[in-house]
């Protein structure tokens, strides 16, 4: 008797480890959709074709070129806006200030998501809370 309550205990408890450990992972790297400007985007291509696309002559400048030859992906009215594919976050949040800094506007990154994964790169951007705008391009 007493090693089938044990045995119902530990199934619990295992159970119950497993539930929690899946909850926090879902919690850690869930980010609404409603937060960002999240656009859908033919998938498989290279940075510059979603520059492009999203960039327009409309919206912004691209390829604007600062006076130590660098260039900013897209310069808007208000932003200094870096893309990148969201497994360099970090690279593309170092431009960003970089940009930003030079031209007096607001830094923001515009993530390429290729799988679902990715999401945990727009996390780790978020987590800086240093008021980088994000916009998000769904390619997968």
């Amino acid at each position: 008797m007493k090693k089938k309550y044990q045995k119902r205990i530990i199934t619990f408890l295992i159970s119950f480890a497993l539930v929690a450990s899946g909850l926090l992972y879902l919690g850690l790297n869930y980010v609404p959709k409603s937060l960002y400007d999240m656009q859908i985007m033919k998938s498989g291509e290279v940075e510059s074709y979603y520059v492009n696309q999203w960039c327009t002559p409309s919206f912004g400048k691209k390829e604007f070129r600062l006076w130590d030859a660098t260039r900013v992906d897209c310069l808007t009215k208000e932003y200094a806006i870096e893309f990148d594919f969201a497994k360099k976050w970090a690279e593309s949040i170092g431009q960003s200030l970089y940009y930003a800094k030079m031209t007096g506007k607001k830094p923001a990154v515009v993530l390429i998501l290729t799988s679902i994964n990715d999401m945990k790169y727009v996390k780790r951007v978020e987590r800086l809370n240093n008021g980088i705008q994000i916009f998000l391009i769904k390619a997968f």
